[in-house]
């Protein structure tokens, strides 16, 4: 019995030193405050959009369509990858992260054909969350309908 105990211990201090420090704070506040970046350029857009007398609604869409593009672009130039590596979670939930998740299998597997590489592996990430939002909201709206 002792010995187990002993081996539990060497264990222990073996991956207490093997194992990297927490920056647990630190992590989070790169990715809170890259986060907050993309979002403030996303309202900024916006704003210089409605400015440019462009309706709120059609501001909003260019404003989603402009990040989407910039998000594909900086994925397919593998600058969103280092970005994210940084950042962590910070590039993970502003729309930019979903162009990344659709973008960057794209691109990944372009070598192996357009149909059976690219644009079967396009949805590998994204495909489940886009499924599931659309079962989601259909579900909702069943129970809307029917809840009248």
């Amino acid at each position: 019995m002792e010995s187990s105990e002993s081996a539990k211990k060497q264990y222990q201090d073996l991956v207490e030193e093997i194992s990297p420090n927490s920056r647990l704070w630190v992590d989070c506040l790169k990715a809170f405050v890259t986060g907050g970046l993309i979002c403030c350029v996303g309202q900024w857009l916006n704003n210089l959009l409605i400015a440019a007398r462009v309706s709120k609604d059609a501001a909003g869409t260019y404003t989603g369509v402009i990040l989407i593009f910039c998000g594909v672009l900086l994925t397919g130039l593998g600058y969103y990858d280092k970005l994210g590596k940084y950042a962590g979670a910070g590039t993970v939930v502003p729309i930019t992260g979903f162009a990344n998740s659709v973008a960057a299998p794209a691109i990944e597997f372009k070598k192996e054909g357009f149909v059976l590489g690219m644009a079967a592996k396009m949805f590998l990430v994204a495909g489940p969350v886009i499924v599931y939002g659309a079962l989601a909201s259909v579900l909702v709206g069943l129970f809307y309908y029917f809840s009248r």
